[in-house]
């Protein structure tokens, strides 16, 4: 009992003693939005970053990454006027602080967010939402009980600048009612059997989440509508990996079926040696469309027409990478504007990545529970 009495005496130090820091900031700079940010990789240092450093209303105060002694190095590289801390739970625990900035992988994003909304801070969060559709319910409930607060997950790259327009000519019927998608994703990150398993590879760290998947579930939902069934196959081609045993797929092949009636063919692999060019095809009663991920080209064929041309991409539909600022602005209004994807554009795409693990593991057509 007197060694937890000294442990819980020290932290509590030592929260107060940066509590007392960034109260004086506060005091100094009471118009900045202050951020906590748990985990600090490369998505955090290469896109996050550089967006929030953007706005002169906000500041990152306190880091918590996978060590002590990373968060110390984040913080002397990127933002010096900042504090690192040990663990997450003391970053949580700092009363001043507006928003947790969620930055680590998914095993830690259920935890995470529902302790920060339960100390009264909004709430971002790397994608992909949770390890399983159980944690990104509970996500989705404690946000509800706490409507004030704004919760907003990271969107996939992926067919951002194109988005727009793909919206347009679908919501059009450019291509007519939409029967037939084909999607592919391959690439050769996995195929070296020698290299050791990346965290995307360990079920404990990812959760049901497999290789491009759910990235591209979101995109798939954004511009055709909700899947509503699924047949999966997946194959651990290298199962062993410097003593650690994979079971997350290396390939993923996916029927499925979407609300609007259309059939869909979903192809991943993190094991096939191509040029990783990610697209897919849209095929309707009156034409084709196509999307080249790599490159943001759109290809279209009319019926009548053999011919293939390219869709230009007007700068008034060209889209481009707004997240921070999206996050920002919603956090500013006080409500009144709620980003996207939020925590139910999440519960609907891991309800998909839920029902093809199910689906693998009883080899049987699921159909998807949101």
């Amino acid at each position: 009992m007197r060694v937890t009495v000294k442990f819980v005496s020290r932290i509590t130090l030592t929260t107060r003693k940066i509590d007392n820091r960034i109260s004086g900031m506060t005091q100094k700079n009471n118009h900045k939005l202050l951020i906590g940010m748990v985990g600090a990789g490369n998505i955090v240092r290469q896109r996050h970053l550089p967006g929030l450093k953007k706005h002169p209303e906000v500041e990152i105060v306190a880091v918590s990454n996978s060590t002590y002694e990373s968060s110390e190095k984040f913080c002397q590289e990127e933002l010096p006027h900042a504090t690192p801390m040990r663990n997450w739970a003391d970053l949580l625990a700092l009363p001043d602080l507006d928003i947790i900035w969620i930055g680590t992988p998914p095993y830690m994003h259920s935890a995470v967010t529902i302790s920060a909304l339960e100390a009264g801070k909004h709430v971002f969060c790397q994608a992909r939402m949770a390890m399983d559709l159980a944690e990104a319910n509970e996500m989705l409930a404690a946000s509800k009980k706490r409507p004030h607060l704004v919760t907003m997950l990271c969107p996939p790259p992926f067919g951002l600048r194109g988005d727009l327009l793909m919206k347009k000519l679908l919501a059009e019927n450019y291509v007519g009612k939409v029967h037939d998608v084909r999607l592919q994703s391959f690439s050769s990150s996995y195929l070296d059997p020698e290299a050791p398993a990346h965290w995307r590879q360990k079920i404990e760290i990812s959760g049901l989440n497999v290789l491009t998947f759910g990235i591209y579930v979101e995109v798939l939902h954004r511009w055709l509508g909700q899947i509503t069934g699924v047949f999966a196959r997946g194959k651990v081609v290298h199962s062993e990996r410097r003593g650690y045993e994979v079971v997350v797929p290396d390939l993923l092949n996916i029927l499925c079926k979407f609300e609007n009636g259309a059939e869909g063919v979903l192809e991943f692999s993190g094991v096939n040696l191509t040029d990783e060019s990610d697209h897919i095809e849209i095929y309707g009663d009156k034409g084709t469309l196509t999307y080249d991920f790599k490159t943001d080209k759109i290809r279209a064929a009319k019926l009548g027409s053999a011919e293939f041309h390219d869709v230009d991409l007007t700068p008034e539909l060209t889209g481009e990478w707004r997240v921070e600022d999206d996050f920002i602005a919603a956090v500013k209004s006080k409500g009144r504007v709620g980003p996207h994807p939020d925590f139910e554009d999440g519960v609907r795409y891991m309800a998909v990545v839920q029902a093809v693990a199910d689906s693998r593991a009883r080899n049987e057509w699921v159909e998807v529970k949101t």
